[in-house]
């Protein structure tokens, strides 16, 4: 390993794309020195070393793992694909990239030793092109831990509230620069104050507006008018700043500016009052409308990597399909006369305490065996 530090350094510092907590403690490491790292281990488990005179020892685990990142992709293309060069694509094709989502403590594995392990071949593999490598998250304070019965199981977390509020609450509370503690109280205020208050009661307030005043029918609007020219910027600028974060794997932002979405589209009804409007002119207030339902339309469509359920209940009240095209979001894709059809409010408020109740009843019901 020691051997490899000059070209270990050169490739974390001209890696445009590590966060940088990789990039600092991996160059660190270097800075300190690199030692020379044992191939095997006494353990009685793990897979058996095939060198001369390691008779009775194991391969170290993290020097065996990360190159079965290589070796899966091999029997992917064999046994799978049956096209057993198909591997060398994915690891030597300059235009590949592989990106690697750890915990900050699985860093020097992914940036110094697979990187290293690969380099040692001088065979020109595509090095580790994005380690995104997030920081710890805690529960109440706690470290998670399984023999302690710190944290929260998967059949727990389903039976207390439906995927879609777990998939916001720990998107939005993605350690992805910080350390982040997660409680009851943040997920209560998570769900109700961001996801209901703004995301679903955007969606709700547009189309029941709809269904109620204008038949279930978008009505006429003409986009090209002065007062839409603020709204409709922020549309057209929610794509590639949405693009833009997931590129980088910011899931935790890309999700913020699709909610930022909503809250600017929020904005914009109170600010137009097209409940106010409708009873002097019916026009005018179906012109805020019209704005207002192509926002629905590209948070049904931004919406997809982070809550596929909500975009796929949006996307069928507004065109009757599970989806849209990506890249049609930030357009004027609803056209007048569209129908929507009724839409159920898509998310409802939660209680911290009853969550916290709700946990110690599952787990009290929980038969001996689990408890052992």
């Amino acid at each position: 390993l020691p051997k490899l530090s000059e070209p270990l350094r050169k490739y974390i510092e001209t890696n445009p794309n590590f966060p940088e907590n990789a990039r600092n403690f991996s160059l660190g490491w270097i800075r300190d020195g690199l030692k020379p790292r044992s191939l095997t281990r006494d353990n009685a488990w793990g897979i058996l070393a095939p060198f001369k005179g390691a008779k009775g020892k194991t391969i170290y685990v993290w020097m065996e793992a990360v190159l079965g990142y290589v070796s899966a992709t091999k029997e992917w293309a064999e046994k799978k694909k049956k096209q057993p060069s198909l591997w060398k694509k994915y690891w030597f094709d300059p235009e590949s990239r592989n990106v690697h989502f750890i915990g900050k403590d699985n860093i020097p594995f992914h940036v110094v030793i697979f990187p290293g392990l690969l380099l040692a071949t001088r065979e020109n593999y595509d090095l580790p092109w994005e380690v995104s490598s997030s920081e710890y998250i805690q529960l109440e304070g706690q470290k998670f831990s399984r023999s302690r019965k710190i944290g929260v199981w998967m059949d727990e977390a389903v039976e207390l509230a439906g995927p879609e509020y777990w998939r916001y609450a720990l998107i939005s509370l993605r350690p992805e620069q910080k350390d982040t503690n997660f409680t009851w109280d943040e997920f209560e205020r998570k769900v109700n104050t961001e996801l209901n208050d703004v995301l679903g009661n955007f969606v709700h307030r547009t189309t029941s507006f709809i269904q109620t005043y204008y038949k279930g029918k978008v009505p006429k609007y003409s986009m090209g008018k002065q007062q839409h020219a603020k709204i409709l910027a922020t549309l057209r600028a929610s794509l590639p700043k949405v693009e833009d974060r997931l590129g980088h794997f910011r899931l935790k932002e890309g999700l913020e500016q699709v909610v930022e979405l909503a809250r600017e589209g929020n904005r914009y009804l109170n600010e137009h009052e097209p409940w106010r409007l409708y009873k002097t002119d019916m026009q005018a207030a179906g012109e805020i409308l019209g704005a207002s339902i192509q926002i629905v339309a590209s948070l049904g469509i931004l919406l997809l990597p982070f809550l596929p359920s909500a975009s796929k209940k949006i996307c069928l009240s507004l065109t009757g399909k599970p989806s849209l095209p990506w890249r049609s979001a930030g357009q004027t894709i609803i056209k007048p006369g569209t129908r929507v059809r009724p839409l159920q409010p898509l998310f409802h408020k939660v209680n911290a305490e009853k969550l916290r109740a709700g946990l110690e009843s599952i787990r009290s019901r929980a038969p001996i065996e689990a408890e052992a």
